[in-house]
């Protein structure tokens, strides 16, 4: 199976890779002229032939366009932010499932330092999504937004379909039950860092339109969380 990799866009029947993955390309690959790899603009792929690899910057002559699906679904992620290396591991999950917008969230229990810390992670943040997404063929890399407090992240999260919070409270209903009868084009997931939602935050939530929903009485990890409930979203909108 051939690599992907992303490109700023398409010119005429060419494409340019330059910067990190040129330089991965042609250091770490050991690309040469002739070979094939596909190509993707965030709206197309295309299969490219190498024309030239200089340094930090490989040319691609454009051969022919391959089928490409995006996700049916526009999947938005709040993620609470956690430990980074827990972080960074959802992150990559999460685009490996399909979601089109994550966005990290300064929650109440969040640990001080990482909010403090986490604006400088950005940029490694978004090479990881680059990187996930090449590796899970993806036609797009998902946004990543900047770091948001619960309240706006919640008011912000505009979609057409359902908007779930995860709750380990006791009377939150499983999250088979609010998706019962969902089939919607969109979905916004918020998930809570270590030590769960404030009731603050739960009031913010609920205000914004957010329904509560439960994984079941087993206490997860935030990264665990993601997959769980990505995963029961894209069965449950059948994706």
């Amino acid at each position: 199976m051939r690599r992907r990799f992303f490109v700023e866009k398409f010119t005429g029947q060419s494409a340019v890779v330059e910067g990190d993955t040129a330089h991965h390309l042609g250091r770490v690959l050991r690309a040469q002229p002739g070979q094939l790899y596909e190509l993707s603009d965030g709206t197309a792929v295309w299969l490219g032939r190498i024309e030239v690899v200089a340094r930090d910057r490989v040319e691609f002559a454009l051969l022919e366009e391959i089928p490409s699906q995006q996700p049916s679904v526009d999947l938005i992620l709040l993620l609470s932010i956690v430990k980074f290396d827990a972080f960074e591991w959802a992150l990559e999950k999460a685009t490996e499932l399909g979601v089109a917008l994550i966005v990290p969230v300064a929650a109440g229990r969040s640990e001080k330092a990482l909010l403090a810390a986490s604006e400088k992670r950005s940029d490694r943040w978004r090479k990881l999504l680059v990187e996930a997404s090449q590796q899970s063929r993806r036609v797009r890399v998902p946004v990543l937004g900047s770091p948001m407090r619960p309240d706006r992240a919640f008011q912000e999260a505009h979609t057409l379909g359902p908007k779930i919070l995860l709750s380990e409270r006791s009377d939150a209903p499983p999250l088979r039950e609010v998706l019962s009868s969902a089939s919607v084009s969109q979905a916004s997931l918020a998930i809570g860092p270590e030590g769960g939602w404030t009731d603050q935050e739960f009031a913010e939530a609920a205000e914004a339109g957010f329904r509560e929903a439960s994984l079941g009485k087993l206490i997860l990890r935030t990264e665990t969380a993601v997959i769980a409930a990505l995963a029961s979203l894209n069965y449950a909108l059948g994706r």
